[in-house]
């Protein structure tokens, strides 16, 4: 059984789907759509723009939302997945590419959800950190002995966990996990901290967006980031989506699930590599590859 699977923030480059955009007809009339959709031409910021540009998140999440689903659609009859999953960001074009969203839809939402995340980062000075070689119940223990807002953000693959919170809770729990034996405990450069609490005023203002915005049954199961559990009722895939924001990516877990499941061959479809390194991490006897 073949997966799909939708990479996050963090994978987005310059240039990235350019040679779509000028060789596909279905992929630039998609683009074309997306830039009346935003208002810009979020397409001149992707092809031509700066690596600043590209970081902002108002930017970076309907720009790697929109080349992973135009993948997807360029695709045609290539396209026909036994199940989707897709990691934070990844799990609307997840959605779209089975046929949960409509394209139009999922990019007002993706773009409604970038903008309140933006506007949460700055209410409080936050960050994430990505935590290399301790297991995770040895990381979720030391973060539950800190004082202030530090949580477990995502499960990434076993040894790979990235946790967000407030400035200096991160820091205390960097210091105390390089104490606990983590190989690395590296602050990234991020606008906020993603998947916490902290987050709780942009989904608050996404759950409005989201209620009144129309889901369908998509066409195979989508593998959630809030249980990594198989959703195809659109009422629970609303709830997960509006849950996703203040709870963790179990990346792990939904990988795992969907080897369990009869996944055999994983495909990632959008910018870089990031997903076929992390699934190969996870299960090393399956089929990974790509396409951007």
């Amino acid at each position: 059984m073949k997966a799909f699977v939708f990479p996050g923030q963090g994978a987005q480059f310059v240039g990235m789907g350019k040679d779509l955009y000028e060789n596909n007809p279905v992929a630039h009339d998609l683009f074309e759509k997306a830039n009346e959709i935003l208002g810009f031409r979020i397409t001149d910021l992707m092809f031509e723009g700066t690596d600043e540009d590209l970081r902002r998140t108002d930017i970076t999440q309907p720009a790697v939302f929109l080349h992973s689903v135009v993948l997807a659609k360029s695709l045609g009859d290539e396209f026909k997945p036994d199940m989707t999953a897709g990691h934070s960001l990844g799990e609307f074009s997840a959605l779209v590419a089975a046929g949960a969203l409509s394209f139009e839809d999922g990019l007002r939402l993706v773009s409604a959800r970038a903008k309140a995340m933006q506007k949460a980062c700055e209410i409080k000075p936050s960050t994430m950190a990505a935590i290399i070689a301790l297991p995770d119940e040895k990381v979720e223990e030391i973060l539950s002995g800190i004082d202030g807002v530090v949580v477990c953000a995502n499960y990434n693959c076993p040894g790979q966990i990235v946790i967000s919170g407030e400035l200096e809770a991160i820091d205390t729990a960097c210091k105390l996990l390089s104490e606990a034996g983590a190989r690395r405990a590296l602050k990234l450069k991020v606008g906020g901290a993603f998947h916490s609490p902290l987050m709780e005023p942009a989904r608050a203002e996404l759950a409005e967006a989201i209620q009144n915005t129309e889901f369908h049954t998509p066409g195979c199961p989508v593998y959630q980031n809030v249980d990594a559990k198989p959703h195809t009722d659109p009422e629970e895939i609303k709830a997960n989506l509006i849950a996703q924001l203040t709870a963790p990516v179990r990346w792990t877990y939904s990988v795992q699930n969907m080897v369990a499941d009869g996944a055999t061959e994983f495909v990632e479809l959008g910018p870089g590599k990031v997903l076929q390194g992390l699934v190969s991490k996870i299960d090393k006897n399956v089929a990974v590859s790509g396409k951007q």
